[in-house]
């Protein structure tokens, strides 16, 4: 297929989050012990089980997750379709690619929504069903740089502050990826809407001037 490419970049990155999450779940322990160090104390391994949302984000409904499950596959099966709609519509090869990313990263956490709870058997205690309440397995984690607020600062004086504390996966970081760039390159991927704009402002700037009124608009009316 012509753009099998956008597709392809999609089930990479699905192969790639799903092995190391795999990987990650039968290799490693659950928390601080099974924290694995990559690069000094800045890049670490750390398994955690996320119920709720990207970057360790959770609900607090007792339906939130199967809520979010089901908009994840809505999600999911519109990106796919988006995909190849605005490829036919032949817009920028980079919101393709982008687009590819949030798609994959979409799906790579659907499928552990769906899934994982039952054959990686990591549904919440207390699920109505381990369909749809599997927990999405995270493991990058990034503390760059640790602090405590000084004391005379309202408020957080002397909290302790961590830099960077969430702990996501591959598929977060794809998302991430792919929103950032469309940020970044709007403009390029988006210039028929810039010139729509400005089209717009110069039709506001410029005024109507009418021929003024003198004999020989005079005649002109007559003959």
């Amino acid at each position: 297929m012509k753009y099998g490419k956008y597709y392809l970049l999609t089930l990479a990155v699905i192969f790639l989050d799903q092995t190391v999450k795999l990987l990650v779940h039968y290799n490693m322990d659950l928390g601080l012990f099974g924290e694995i160090k990559v690069f000094g104390g800045w890049f670490r391994l750390h398994y955690m089980l996320n119920e709720g949302m990207a970057f360790g984000m959770r609900l607090n409904w007792e339906y939130g997750k199967i809520v979010l499950t089901a908009f994840r596959l809505i999600a999911s099966g519109a990106g796919i379709y988006l995909l190849y709609y605005y490829a036919v519509k032949k817009v920028h090869p980079g919101l393709l690619w982008s687009g590819a990313l949030i798609l994959a990263g979409a799906i790579g956490n659907v499928i552990d929504s769906v899934l994982y709870g039952v054959f990686l058997d990591n549904a919440p205690y207390d699920a109505p069903t381990p369909w749809f309440y599997g927990q999405v397995v995270d493991m990058l984690y990034f503390p760059l740089f640790e602090f405590n607020w000084p004391e005379w600062i309202p408020i957080i004086g002397g909290n302790n502050f961590l830099f960077f504390s969430a702990i996501f996966n591959v598929a977060d970081a794809s998302i991430f990826i792919g929103v950032s760039i469309i940020l970044i390159f709007q403009k390029r991927f988006f210039p028929e809407k810039d010139k729509k704009i400005e089209k717009t402002q110069i039709d506001e700037e410029v005024p109507i001037v009418s021929e003024p009124y003198s004999e020989v608009s005079q005649l002109k009316f007559y003959t």
